[in-house]
């Protein structure tokens, strides 16, 4: 009978794709998918470092491991991997109290399979040492340049879009980011590998690409000199079966007219743009070394609203940041209600190991007062998406469905070009298609329309 695997992911579209490249590394090394921990011969749990509280997770998640391990009996082999398996290292051995039987790095991913096989040979051999673990700790956190993957091996976890990643690491160093300190410095890949990858995207029917890097519009190919972000997209425009690209996260500091000019001209890129703020505050920015000020961000929000009149933007908010004063959030509330923004993710500050500010700026702004404020931002932010997404109502617009939900079995739902989520009734079946929705209803979050009465149904 086949060993079975079970990865569980925190964290952000890259570590989502790392885990679909790790579940391919390990089906190579014989291994089946498992629905549960109970059931798997390895569990690896692929972490995020960038939020608070992701050490926290972690080590709550090894002790439910332990308690498995204690009322079942089921012991299965754990591997820590991700960005707190960057950061902690050998802590986590020693935190983990014997759970943790390998951590690996963002950047030895490739590496665990043989970790893992590792790692069971030592438990098979009746553990001579004395403890769970090998007697030298599976630890692999080194830097590794080649960012180079061959075709066949991700296990892509969604049916209808494909994450492509084209940049490893990055080298903005803002005040606040762990990223440089756990995914190392950038690295570009081949545009020959990622025009590879999309192809065999296309193949393999998914019909929307999500080109990731942590500074993704800073890509220039390592393998054709004349290839910027913009060309990378023209090429990936030409790739047959592609009906829509993305791309995340793009700096403000590297958005050109040139990109918002081929956004503008490629219909099959989304008319959607993620542009992370971080503060309204001019004087906030320069602390947390974004290097732009709230008027040359907002100069540039004019400028794609000439260029791209129907672009929704989305953004990334931290509120309670080192010295933030009550105009500085004054200044982010109202940043917040000129550009009005179709969604955004905020959180409140939280020191992150080895960064700047947690260097060299005290965390002064009391939780009682992050937590006011972030309240008072996300219930801006609200009323902005309710008013956004009510003026869709009556309009019909075009969704790509992308899944069947998961308390109604005749309701499905897909995103617009835009990034609205729109809920409709209809079968499974219909999920990987593009369809005509008139919009009936509109909450804050998301739409619900049905099939436009002038558009045929598609065929099952």
């Amino acid at each position: 009978m086949a060993r079975k695997y079970l990865i569980e992911t925190f964290g952000c579209q890259m570590n989502v794709h790392d885990s679909e490249r790790m579940a391919g590394l390990l089906e190579q090394a014989g291994f089946e998918a498992a629905e549960e921990a109970a059931d798997a011969d390895v569990v690896v749990i692929n972490t995020c470092s960038v939020r608070e509280r992701a050490e926290e997770k972690l080590y709550t998640r090894l002790g439910e491991l332990r308690m498995l391990a204690a009322e079942q009996g089921h012991d299965p082999i754990v591997a820590v991997a991700g960005c707190v398996a960057q950061q902690e290292g050998e802590a986590i051995f020693r935190r983990s109290a014997g759970v943790a039987d390998v951590v690996v790095g963002t950047q030895q991913i490739r590496r665990l399979p043989m970790l893992v096989e590792q790692a069971s040979a030592h438990r098979g051999s009746g553990a001579a040492s004395g403890g769970r673990r090998a007697p030298d700790p599976l630890l692999a956190l080194d830097a590794y340049d080649d960012v180079t993957w061959p075709l066949g091996v991700t296990r892509r976890a969604d049916p209808v879009k494909a994450y492509v990643t084209i940049i490893e690491g990055c080298n903005e160093f803002c005040s606040f980011c762990v990223v440089p300190y756990t995914r190392g410095h950038e690295r570009m890949r081949p545009k020959a590998d990622i025009l590879a990858e999309v192809r065999e995207a296309a193949a393999t029917g998914h019909r929307e690409v999500q080109l990731l890097g942590q500074i993704v519009n800073h890509y220039a190919a390592p393998d054709d000199p004349a290839c910027d972000f913009s060309a990378l997209l023209e090429a990936v425009h030409a790739v047959d079966g592609i009906e829509r690209i993305r791309f995340a996260s793009p700096h403000p500091r590297h958005v050109t007219r040139r990109l918002l000019e081929t956004m503008a001209r490629l219909p099959k890129i989304c008319r959607h743009l993620h542009l992370p703020v971080q503060s309204g505050s001019t004087r906030v920015l320069e602390a947390m070394r974004r290097r732009y000020s709230r008027d040359s961000y907002l100069d540039l929000v004019a400028e794609i609203r000439a260029v791209l009149p129907d672009a929704a933007l989305s953004t990334d908010m931290i509120v309670g940041f080192p010295g933030e004063t009550a105009a500085d959030f004054d200044d982010t509330l109202s940043l917040t209600a000129a550009v009005g923004y179709h969604s955004m993710f905020s959180f409140k500050y939280s020191p992150r190991p080895n960064t700047l500010a947690d260097k060299r700026l005290p965390d002064d702004v009391d939780e009682a007062e992050k937590t006011r404020r972030i309240v008072a931002l996300q219930a801006l932010q609200r009323g902005i998406q309710s008013s956004l997404n009510e003026a869709l109502l009556g309009r019909t617009v075009d969704v790509l469905v992308d899944a069947a939900s998961r308390r109604r079995d005749t309701e499905i739902s897909g995103r617009t070009s835009t990034n609205v989520v729109v809920n409709l009734p209809g079968p499974a079946a219909w999920i990987g298609r593009t369809l005509p929705v008139r919009v009936e209803r509109a909450g804050p979050h998301s739409v619900w329309g049905r099939i436009d009465n002038g558009a045929a149904a598609p065929s099952l």
